[in-house]
C-alpha cells in the first residue's frame, strides 16, 4: 500500500542541493574567504574563560549577522520571485521603436516579482489585499521596470494622495493595530475616486488563489513612439494562460492560518516542477486625438479604457521558468523603478504616473544604496556614464573618465534616443487642481452591474460589510451614502448587512 509524500519541492530543497554537491567537501571561509579552523567554539581563555576581542572569525560572523536585514519596502515589503523570458508574438512595431518589440519571435530575459501591498514581511499571503505584479525586462538598451498590480486601476489618481492612502493600511501609530477600519472607511468614504477600486478589491479578486492564477496590469498610462516619431498612449495587460482562481474569505483566513506563505509556496512548486506558468501580453492604444476627445481623463489611473472603445492588441507572452538561487538576493534586493524606461517607450501626464517617476527609484536608494542599479539582479547588460563612487560601487567602469565633455572617449549622445524623444507641447497656468470630484461612479456602476454575476455582488456585499460593521456610524453612513451613488440596491444591501451588528457609536 503506497502513501502520498507530504513533502513538496520546497521541502526538498536542501536534500536537492545536498545530491547536487555530491561527495565534494567545501572549507568554511570568513567573509574574505580565509579558511576558519573551528567554526562551533568562541576564542577563549581557558574552559569558563572569556572571550577574547582577537576572535576575528567571531567578530566577522556577529557583525555580518547584525546588518543581515535591510529596510523593508514601504509598499510590497512581501512578495515572491521568479524568473524566464518574453517572446514577441504579434509586431506592434507600428506603435513602438522600443527594441523590446523589435521583431517577431524575439526573446528577452525578464525577472517577474509579485507581492502583496499593504503589510509587512510576516503578513500572511492570504489577507485581502491588491497584488503586486512587476516585470524587469534586462533589453540591449537598458532596463525596462514594468510595474503594476493586479487589478487595472488604483484607489487615487494623484500621487499628492499616495502616502496618505498607503498610511490608512498600513498600522495605527498609536496603537499598532492594522486595519484601523475607521481610518480606512475615513479615507475612502472622503474620497469618491476610490469607489471603483474599492468595488474591485471587495469583489472576489481581491484575494487570488495564486500568484499564478491572476492578472495583471501595469495600471498607469504611458505613451509610445515609433520609428516615424509618431506619439500615442499606451496601457499594459497581462493576462494568466491559467485562468483565474480565487479564494473565499472564510478559506482565505483559514490558509492564513495553516500556512501563511500559500502563495509563495506554491509559485516555487509550480515551477520546480516544471508546470512553468505564463501570461499573455496585450497593450490598448489610444492616440492624443482621440485622448483629448474622451469623455473621461485618459490619464486617471482610477479609471479603465473601455475595451469595446480600445480592444486589446495582443503583444506576446511571458513564462516564468526559473526560481532565484536566492531570495534575498533576488527577491529582497530586486529593485523596480517606474522610471526605468526604454527609447520607444514614455511616461504620460497620468499625475500618479508622475509622481512614482521619482518615488520607486527613491526608495530603492534608501533601501539598497545609490549604487543598486550595480546589484546583478538589477544589473543592465551595458552601462557607460560618468557616475561614480558611492556607497557599493561594483564597477569603474574600466577606467573610462568621469566627467563630460572630453576628450578621451568617453560615452555621448545617442542619436537613436534623440530621434525617439519627443517634443511634447505643454501649455497651462501652473496650479493644484484636485481632480477628485470627477465622475467617479459611471465605471464603478458598471463593474456592479454588467461585470459582476448576482453570486459575485452577494459576496461583495458579505465582504465589504465584515470590514464595514468596524468602523464607526458616521463613516458607515457615509460609505453607504458613496456606494449607494454606485447603486441603490447596493447601499440598501450594506446597510441591511451591517444592521445585523451592533453599531459603534461615536461624535466626529
Amino acid at each position: 500500500m503506497s502513501t502520498k509524500s507530504v513533502r513538496d519541492a520546497t521541502s526538498n530543497q536542501l536534500l536537492e542541493y545536498s545530491r547536487k554537491q555530491g561527495d565534494e567537501k567545501q572549507s568554511i571561509t570568513t567573509s574574505w574567504g580565509v579558511p576558519i579552523p573551528e567554526k562551533d567554539a568562541s576564542l577563549t581563555v581557558g574552559y569558563h574563560g572569556p572571550t577574547l576581542l582577537q576572535d576575528w572569525v567571531l567578530i566577522d560572523e556577529l557583525a555580518h549577522f547584525s546588518r543581515e536585514r535591510i529596510p523593508e519596502r514601504v509598499v510590497h515589503a512581501k512578495g515572491a520571485g521568479a524568473f524566464g523570458y518574453f517572446e514577441v508574438t504579434h509586431d506592434i512595431t507600428q506603435y513602438t521603436a522600443a527594441k523590446v518589440f523589435s521583431e517577431v519571435g524575439k526573446k528577452t530575459p525578464i525577472a517577474v516579482r509579485f507581492s502583496q501591498v499593504a503589510g509587512e514581511m510576516g503578513y500572511a499571503d492570504t489577507v485581502r489585499d491588491l497584488r503586486g505584479f512587476a516585470i524587469k525586462f534586462y533589453t540591449e538598451d537598458g532596463i525596462w521596470d514594468l510595474v503594476g498590480n493586479n487589478l487595472p486601476i488604483f484607489f487615487v489618481k494623484d500621487s499628492a494622495l499616495f502616502p496618505n492612502f498607503i498610511h490608512v493600511l498600513k498600522r495605527n501609530p498609536k496603537t499598532h493595530i492594522r486595519p484601523d477600519y475607521d481610518m480606512f472607511w475615513d479615507f475612502i468614504s472622503l474620497r469618491q475616486e476610490t469607489t471603483h477600486t474599492t468595488l474591485m478589491m471587495f469583489s472576489d479578486r481581491g484575494i487570488p488563489d495564486s500568484y499564478r492564477h491572476m492578472h495583471g496590469y501595469g495600471v498607469n498610462t504611458f505613451a509610445f513612439v515609433n520609428a516615424h516619431g509618431k506619439f500615442v498612449y499606451c496601457k499594459f495587460h497581462y493576462l494568466t494562460n491559467q485562468g483565474i482562481a480565487n479564494l473565499t474569505s472564510e478559506r482565505a483566513q483559514q490558509i492564513a492560518g495553516a500556512d501563511p506563505e500559500y502563495l509563495i509556496r506554491d509559485l516555487y512548486n509550480a515551477i520546480a516542477t516544471g508546470d512553468y506558468p505564463s501570461w499573455n501580453m496585450y497593450i490598448q492604444i489610444m492616440t492624443p486625438e482621440q485622448a483629448a476627445a474622451s469623455p473621461y481623463d485618459p490619464f486617471d489611473d482610477t479609471k479603465v479604457w473601455l475595451h469595446a472603445d480600445y480592444p486589446l492588441i495582443p503583444v506576446g507572452k511571458f513564462v516564468l521558468n526559473k526560481n532565484p538561487n536566492s531570495y534575498f538576493a533576488e527577491v529582497e534586493q530586486i529593485g523596480f523603478d517606474v522610471a526605468h524606461l526604454i527609447p520607444g517607450i514614455e511616461p504620460s501626464p497620468d499625475r500618479m504616473l508622475q509622481g512614482r517617476l521619482f518615488n520607486y527609484g527613491d526608495t530603492h536608494r534608501y533601501r539598497l544604496g545609490i549604487n543598486n542599479t550595480q546589484l546583478p539582479v538589477n544589473s543592465p547588460f551595458r552601462v557607460s556614464n560618468y557616475q561614480r563612487d558611492g556607497q557599493s560601487t561594483l564597477s569603474s567602469q574600466s577606467g573610462a573618465p568621469n566627467y563630460h565633455p572630453n576628450s578621451f572617449k568617453g560615452p555621448e549622445n545617442d542619436r537613436r534616443a534623440r530621434a525617439l524623444a519627443p517634443v511634447l507641447p505643454i501649455s497651462g497656468d501652473a496650479k493644484r487642481i484636485d481632480s477628485g470630484q470627477d465622475d467617479n461612479f459611471t465605471q464603478a456602476r458598471l463593474l456592479y452591474e454588467d461585470v459582476l454575476t448576482p453570486d459575485e455582488r452577494g459576496r461583495l456585499i458579505n465582504n465589504i460589510v465584515s470590514w464595514l460593521k468596524y468602523a464607526n456610524t458616521v463613516i458607515q453612513d457615509r460609505s453607504i451614502g458613496n456606494f449607494s451613488k454606485v447603486n441603490e440596491d447596493l447601499g440598501r444591501r450594506i446597510r441591511e448587512g451591517l444592521n445585523t451588528y451592533i453599531p459603534q457609536h461615536v461624535n466626529l
